[in-house]
């Protein structure tokens, strides 16, 4: 008898790790996993497709595109396609995120420099 979780072939393997949260969001599409770069949000209202930058945070009714996937977007008839700046290099490093890094590292060299200066004064003269 086949225990829970298993088929004929074995244990059933999720298509994704669930283990495994990646920090860099993935193209919507169907079977693309390529890194997203654009985000699309449609306008019901006035029938306008919107395509910009990557959105700060995921939002339920909005979709992630890659750079291949941006580009080819058609919007459906009747329909207008608003196309605002996307960046579609790799992302690089901003001097914030350089700068909190280097913030980082010093801090984690501290508590060393001041336990190596509370050892040097206890074993001095007079101690």
């Amino acid at each position: 008898m086949r225990g829970l979780g298993e088929s004929r072939r074995g244990p059933l393997k999720s298509a994704v790790p669930s283990n495994l949260v990646s920090p860099v969001r993935r193209c919507s599409r169907t079977a693309c996993g390529r890194p997203a770069v654009a985000t699309l949000t449609y306008v019901y209202a006035d029938s306008t497709a919107v395509l910009g930058p990557l959105a700060t945070y995921a939002e339920p009714h909005c979709y992630d595109l890659c750079a291949e996937h941006s580009e080819r977007l058609t919007a459906p008839r009747g329909w207008e396609v608003v196309r605002l700046a996307v960046d579609t290099g790799p992302a690089r490093p901003s001097s914030d995120d350089l700068e909190a890094l280097a913030n980082a590292v010093r801090e984690a060299a501290r508590p060393q420099e001041r336990a190596a200066g509370a050892q040097g004064g206890a074993g001095g003269p007079g101690g």
